[in-house]
């Protein structure tokens, strides 16, 4: 099932992100763990994309597995990254002949090593001329991203919904965002979004913090992405009890879950790192609270607008 379709009939929709792993022990891991998450019934499990294609096959046979063997709608992700419109027109043809129905359209980042993206001579610049040649050529259903505090190379949040207007306008049927720690953010970006005329559904993405390390890496990475003062300090506050880390990332995290699902958001995007008690704790207590029964406002207002 394409996911946009999902997105209309199911109220709300949850979703989970691994990245492919490096070796067969771990891919045999994985698939384990999904077939245990599937009691939680996800809408569908996506799989990310190494820099430059290097887990390209990895990816696509996850993705295809977790489809025929689980029943679980997958989503490749697919990247700029090393390719050639020719290279990825031969990636799209191998997943519409494997069943993949879904895509997540990324730039993708710069190869480990380089401080800037340099698109290959015959390859898109960027995610909105990889979406448009997916959506002209094939049927997939387009995913994009979006970032509730703005991408890291925009100069501000104007610009920067810009270019996630022209991923809609290309073609994008869903927009999933990168993982923020207020839920301010996300709630401000999905108002601007809709008074910028975007309609399609904006999943929130949501990251538990259960390793001081990711926290750091976050920081790092992108240091647009704001980790809440006093969210900080306790984590860092435990930083030699590993175990009460985890105990307060997954509390704060349900907790965020539950205000986007009580306030209507569509549904939420687990990233889980490859680590999935934690995500799949948050998940169960979200089932027994059900708190999108309650919602403050009427789901389609952040679902989808017009």
């Amino acid at each position: 099932m394409k996911i946009s379709e999902a997105l209309r009939s199911t109220f709300p929709c949850f979703s989970f992100e691994f990245f492919p792993p490096r070796n067969d022990d771990g891919t045999a891991q994985l698939v384990e763990t999904v077939s245990r998450l599937r009691s939680l019934g996800p809408t569908f499990i996506s799989v990310t994309y190494g820099a430059g294609g290097s887990t390209r096959q990895r990816t696509i046979d996850l993705v295809t597995r977790f489809k025929r063997d689980f029943g679980v709608e997958g989503m490749a992700h697919l990247t700029c990254v090393g390719s050639s419109r020719d290279d990825l027109r031969a990636t799209l043809e191998y997943l519409a002949q494997s069943g993949v129905e879904n895509i997540m359209a990324l730039r993708g980042d710069p190869p480990k090593g380089a401080t800037e993206f340099i698109p290959d001579p015959d390859g898109p610049a960027h995610a909105t001329d990889l979406i448009d040649l997916i959506t002209s050529n094939y049927a997939f259903d387009v995913g994009a991203a979006c970032y509730p505090e703005g991408h890291s190379e925009s100069p501000d949040l104007d610009h920067d919904l810009e270019y996630v207007h022209n991923k809609v306008r290309n073609g994008a049927r869903f927009l999933i965002s990168q993982a923020f720690f207020d839920n301010l953010h996300y709630f401000a970006f999905v108002e601007r979004a809709r008074s910028r005329g975007i309609t399609v559904p904006i999943i929130p993405g949501i990251m538990p913090i259960t390793d001081l390390r990711v926290m750091r890496r976050i920081m790092e990475l992108d240091p647009r992405t704001t980790i809440p003062a006093r969210l900080k300090s306790e984590i860092e506050g435990r930083a030699d009890n590993p175990e009460a880390v985890v105990e307060l990332g997954v509390a704060y995290a349900t907790l965020q879950c539950e205000e986007l699902l009580r306030c209507g958001a569509p549904g939420i995007h687990f990233y889980t790192l490859n680590r999935s008690p934690a995500t799949s704790a948050i998940l169960s207590a979200l089932q027994i609270m059900q708190p999108w029964l309650n919602a403050r406002v009427p789901a389609p207002a952040l679902l989808e607008s017009g």
